[in-house]
């Protein structure tokens, strides 16, 4: 057995001398390369009930890029995209997930007909022969000069593999999400935190995205200064009205709407008809509203973190960040506990 492996919740990040007087002075763009730029780094998930036409719409609006998802048609999801392309922000990303079996060489090409500016190759174990024959297939088809994201993964060697084979930027977590239950049903996984740390070794010219397990722009902090470039969010965004689906309201006057892994049996049986692993479930979050309040939110708590830091970009912030090891007593001390304290 190797040395332990971290979650976010096992660490803090050390508060430091700073000079930065204004959050305003904090710049939080990242470059993923290739033609890929974010003015915040923030991804929406790939997902059925996260990224269509409208939260990719309000992602690129805010600085970050949404994927659309690719379970419905080519069709379907050749005119979500259109769509967005045409009333987006100019110049913002727009990305469209394909997977690496049957129509996914024709889903590239009218994917980038389409409007798309990258393409995230979206497979639950990234590090795969299929994965490597894809990539190949996809350089063949539309050149080096598209960015394609490619994941998941969760070590060291997956990402240098996944950048070899021609990945500019690489999902790196397996099992860590809110909604997915691969590290029970399967046994494998590492925690998203030390996923990260040991991604962030490699010497390859390739992008981090932290995927998966990230719960607050706290979590999004320690993932950067881990290593990660930007971080992929499902279930923080599934609650807002941009994320497809309904809203339900209860009889209470509650509102929510659903939310599901792409694992679950419900979107399997949905998408293809069959399921065949179940490594995820289908639950429901609550409504939150418009997705640019949300992403407001989780930019300035990002910001703040650079503060307390001392730092003024994504490159300082790596450099000087320092991890602390907590116990279950400091993680209950770091919540906000007077609601639970016995009087």
């Amino acid at each position: 057995m190797k040395n332990k492996a971290f979650a976010y919740d096992d660490v803090l990040l050390k508060p430091q001398y700073s000079d930065i007087e204004s959050r305003a002075e904090i710049d939080i763009t990242t470059n993923l390369g290739n033609g890929l730029v974010l003015r915040c780094p923030i991804l929406s998930s790939p997902m059925d009930t996260v990224t269509g036409t409208a939260m990719a719409i309000a992602m690129g609006n805010s600085g970050g890029a949404g994927i659309v998802h690719r379970y419905n048609t080519l069709d379907a999801q050749y005119n979500a995209i259109r769509h967005a392309a045409d009333l987006r922000d100019t110049g913002s990303p727009l990305g469209a997930a394909i997977g690496v079996t049957g129509d996914y060489l024709d889903r590239a090409v009218a994917a980038r007909n389409a409007g798309a500016t990258f393409l995230c190759v979206d497979i639950a174990h990234g590090h795969h022969t299929l994965m490597k024959k894809a990539i190949h297939q996809l350089r063949d088809i539309i050149g080096d000069d598209m960015h394609i994201m490619a994941g998941n993964i969760a070590t060291l060697e997956g990402i240098n593999d996944l950048a070899d084979w021609g990945a500019d930027s690489v999902r790196c977590n397996i099992g860590g999400g809110s909604i997915c239950s691969t590290r029970i049903q399967t046994g494998h996984g590492v925690p998203g935190l030390q996923t990260i740390l040991d991604c962030a070794q490699t010497d390859r010219d390739v992008a981090i995205i932290a995927d998966g397990g990230i719960k607050n722009a706290g979590d999004m902090a320690k993932a950067i200064a881990a290593g990660a470039d930007a971080v992929m969010c499902g279930s923080l965004l599934a609650g807002t009205c941009e994320a497809p689906g309904e809203i339900y309201r209860d009889t209470d006057g509650s509102s929510w709407k659903s939310y599901r892994g792409m694992a679950s049996k419900e979107a399997q049986t949905e998408w293809r008809g069959n399921y065949s692993s179940l490594e995820g479930v289908a639950t429901r979050v609550p409504y939150q509203g418009k997705v640019k309040d949300i992403l407001a939110e989780l930019e300035r708590g990002i910001r703040s973190s650079f503060s307390y830091s001392g730092a003024r970009s994504l490159e300082e912030f790596q450099a000087k960040a320092e991890f602390i090891v907590q116990t279950s007593s400091g993680l209950s001390e770091s919540h906000t506990h007077i609601l639970t304290r016995q009087w």
